[in-house]
């Protein structure tokens, strides 16, 4: 077991044997995930509908515990368009997988630009802003041209790169813990 300790003093790293094994199975997940991108943007699209269906349904009866003391309309308006966001996805999952395919490369696009107009007003990191930035245009624009193939692949691709970042940081670091006999 390897300890380090965190920023904030109350925290801790810690590595136990379950974090190597856990590690190695989500590494695992995540090079079955890389192996076929188009079930795994299958999977994505439906988990996201069904989380927002669930969170949409949970949204509205949360708010009508809320009915005499305010707030009712916008939670209820949030658990009302949470289910519909959710229905969408789950009933349409090619559509839904071409909308957040295009959801995603705008925002690549638009965070690369913001990237490389703040690049150019601080001085502060200013090559790696630069070089962030233009990685993310370019990342937007390729899927914003390459949309069909982008379609099928893309948050695929994207869910299988997390789950294997995920692994290989629970291989190397562990889980943040709580030191021996805190509360």
């Amino acid at each position: 077991m390897t300890e380090k300790t965190s920023p904030t003093p109350d925290v801790t790293y810690r590595r136990t044997a379950w974090d190597l094994i856990l590690g190695l199975l989500v590494i695992l997940a995540g090079l079955v995930l890389l192996s076929n991108v188009v079930f795994a943007t299958a999977f994505t699209v439906l988990f996201i509908g069904w989380t927002a269906l669930i969170a949409g349904v949970l949204e509205i009866i949360g708010a009508l515990f809320r009915i005499r003391s305010g707030g009712f309309f916008m939670a209820a308006l949030g658990g009302a368009i949470l289910i519909v966001i959710g229905l969408f996805l789950v009933r349409n999952p090619i559509l839904g997988a071409a909308t957040l395919t295009l959801l995603a490369g705008s925002l690549f696009f638009a965070s690369g630009l913001t990237r490389l107009v703040t690049a150019v007003q601080t001085s502060n990191g200013r090559w790696l802003m630069l070089l962030s930035g233009a990685v993310s245009v370019v990342l937007g624009v390729w899927v914003l041209f390459n949309f069909t193939a982008a379609t099928v692949s893309l948050l695929g691709t994207l869910l299988g790169i997390q789950t294997l970042v995920e692994g290989m940081l629970l291989l190397t670091v562990g889980r943040l813990r709580a030191p021996k006999g805190a509360k």
